[in-house]
């Protein structure tokens, strides 16, 4: 059986293969208090095997799209499968925090490959409007991850430990990559005839990153998420440690948040319809200033309850499930044909400014919880004013 072009099947498969990146980061969120108390490691220090795999999620961004471009799809999704694989399989061997850290980076150099091809393969078959619709409901699909990821990961980690959260996620992508390598159709249309080379991919990225729609979508997608790793890096020991929720309430906490973002996907494919990208993107970063300033309000006026953390995020991330999809189709629109080295480089925006932040908090709430809602606070505002700022300054086109 082969995947088909408007199919639901195909909708599904690439929304699948955008979820590679929250099944990582998600299932073992729980288990970061165990893992800093098993493997004698610090709070910063046992945050880093997340921000360590952002950093390799990011770089392998910036490789694998202009590859893709050049050498077509599947290949490259082939090789970033089998590298998640090994990356995986050496984390649950796992038996210090340093190399957690190393086999994290080698897995999300791996998993990075499923996101921007399924992008660039979005930009294959669908374009303005279409291409934003279909990345929504794709992220409506990668949103309902971290809805079950989560409490799953606190399931394996009361009834295995932290190790069984990787060997799940080994034997889910081995699985899915046979699947893809049978029905997957190569959808690129017209490979590059340029050699790849580091100049020329460097050439390539300067090109994209000239166009002023592109640096203005990819600083929202970036700000935006920021503030979502604010809160996947640092909330476990927050929730768990100053609000004393158990991993399963972590999980459930979580699973509702993300939840949110499900439903705002879900709904962004018949807004964008009806209002246009750019008043989806406006919807979506005014949600995230509201929700990101009243995570900061609660945690000053209420600050023994979790709901007040909880509850605003629940809001930011409805506005971060209007913005992402139609910020993300915004960045890749002027470049049918380089579409890979578009998704790579939004990609890398996203994830790099993603892990300097989680890092940046994770050392922070060490010093005081508040460090989670300012950061969040910070992201959405910032995002908020990049569009107003633009909206009025650059004259977006409406979609």
């Amino acid at each position: 059986m082969q995947l088909k072009v408007n199919s639901i099947a195909m909708t599904a498969a690439l929304g699948a293969m955008t979820a590679i990146g929250p099944i990582s980061t998600d299932m073992y969120l729980p288990s970061l208090p165990d893992i800093s108390a098993k493997l004698g490691a610090s709070v910063s220090r046992a945050q880093l095997t997340l921000s360590a795999f952002m950093v390799g999620f990011a770089l392998g961004q910036i490789v694998y799209g202009p590859i893709s471009d050049k050498y077509g799809r599947k290949p490259v999704l082939a090789w970033g499968f089998g590298l998640y694989i090994v990356g995986s399989l050496g984390c649950a061997i796992s038996q210090s925090v340093d190399w957690l850290i190393v086999a994290r980076i080698a897995q999300a150099f791996g998993g990075a490959a499923s996101v921007v091809i399924a992008r660039a393969i979005v930009r294959d078959l669908y374009e303005g409007a279409r291409a934003a619709r279909e990345l929504s409901l794709m992220g409506a699909i990668m949103a309902l991850t971290p809805t079950i990821a989560p409490t799953l990961g606190g399931l394996m980690q009361v009834a295995w430990g932290w190790h069984a959260n990787f060997i799940v996620s080994t034997f889910v992508v081995l699985a899915f990559s046979v699947f893809l390598a049978a029905a997957l159709p190569e959808t690129i249309k017209q490979r590059r005839a340029e050699p790849i080379s580091p100049s020329a991919i460097l050439a390539g990225f300067r090109f994209i990153a000239r166009q002023r729609v592109f640096q203005i979508h990819a600083s929202l997608i970036a700000l935006t998420f920021a503030g979502l790793f604010s809160f996947i890096s640092a909330s476990s020991f927050v929730l768990q440690g100053d609000y004393h929720l158990s991993p399963l309430a972590y999980g459930w906490a979580f699973g509702a948040c993300a939840g949110a973002s499900a439903v705002s996907m879900l709904s962004a494919a018949p807004l964008v319809s009806r209002l246009g990208v750019d008043r989806v993107i406006r919807i979506g970063v005014t949600l995230a200033a509201i929700g990101g300033c009243a995570q900061l309000l609660g945690a000053l006026l209420l600050p023994d309850a979790a709901l007040a953390l909880v509850v605003p995020m629940m809001v930011y991330m409805l506005g971060l499930g209007l913005t992402l999809p139609q910020a993300m189709a915004r960045a890749l629109t002027p470049f049918p044909e380089r579409a890979g080295a578009a998704s790579s480089l939004a990609g890398f925006a996203q994830m790099s400014t993603g892990a300097i932040v989680g890092a940046l908090v994770g050392i922070a709430i060490e010093i005081t919880p508040l460090a989670l809602p300012a950061a969040l606070a910070i992201a959405g505002l910032a995002a908020f004013a990049l569009h107003l700022y633009a909206g009025r300054r650059l004259s977006l086109h409406a979609a």
